[in-house]
């Protein structure tokens, strides 16, 4: 890419992170967790689900499965009681055990927090992977998820569709201490102001910083 379109791309991305962090000053992640393995699972859990419907199960599922160690040895039909609410509950059931077999024997029970390790956990993609590296260990990561790709394409931040080579174009820009509360900051904007279905653009902060705006 051009540098002059970089550092343009730069500086929008600077000045959108700068009026996101004023309206979504605490941001946090909307999964209900108290660790890094909670987080976890929970993630995995919330993929086609609500963080809304994922919130409601796992209360119950940390209960009775605390740890790592306590997860590996679930029965599945017993983890699928649980999780039946959620979309696809049969297979999550069977991703998190093997989720948590692989951090109880590569692992000695602990999510690690490389991201490299991290993806070679079963059921772990690069998404999930710099969700638990950013909000739970406070590591560099930006997790590319639905709205963070429609909306940096809305805001011409990327020129790709696919979600890694959007999260290496977005890393370009930002600093790295900026990666994980900038994606979240994207995903509140995208449920509350810029719905997919909706864009609400005379509410939007940002309006004036986007190319895609509908009041141009």
């Amino acid at each position: 890419m051009a540098k002059k379109k970089v550092e343009e791309r730069s500086k929008r991305a600077v000045k959108v992170a700068k009026r996101l962090a004023k309206d979504f000053p605490e941001a946090e992640c909307e999964l209900i967790h108290e660790n890094p393995f909670q987080l976890l699972i929970a993630t995995i859990l919330s993929a086609q689900s609500t963080d809304v419907g994922v919130n409601k199960v796992t209360p119950n599922l940390f209960s009775e499965y605390p740890t790592a160690e306590k997860l590996a040895a679930a029965k599945q039909t017993e983890v699928e009681k649980i999780i039946g609410s959620l979309g696809l509950f049969r297979s999550k059931a069977e991703r998190i055990i093997k989720c948590a077999q692989s951090i109880v024997a590569d692992f000695d029970g602990e999510v690690p927090h490389e991201r490299e390790e991290l993806v070679s956990l079963a059921g772990v993609g690069r998404k999930t992977a710099n969700v638990v590296r950013s909000v739970a260990f406070d590591l560099p990561g930006l997790p590319v998820d639905t709205h963070v790709k429609r909306i940096t394409g809305l805001l011409n931040l990327t020129d790709h569709k696919d979600p890694v080579k959007i999260e290496e174009q977005l890393c370009e820009l930002l600093e790295p201490e900026e990666w994980g509360d900038f994606s979240l900051r994207i995903i509140l904007h995208g449920r509350s102001i810029c719905k997919a279905r909706k864009q609400a653009c005379t509410d939007c902060s940002i309006e004036e910083l986007c190319p895609s705006s509908k009041l141009v």
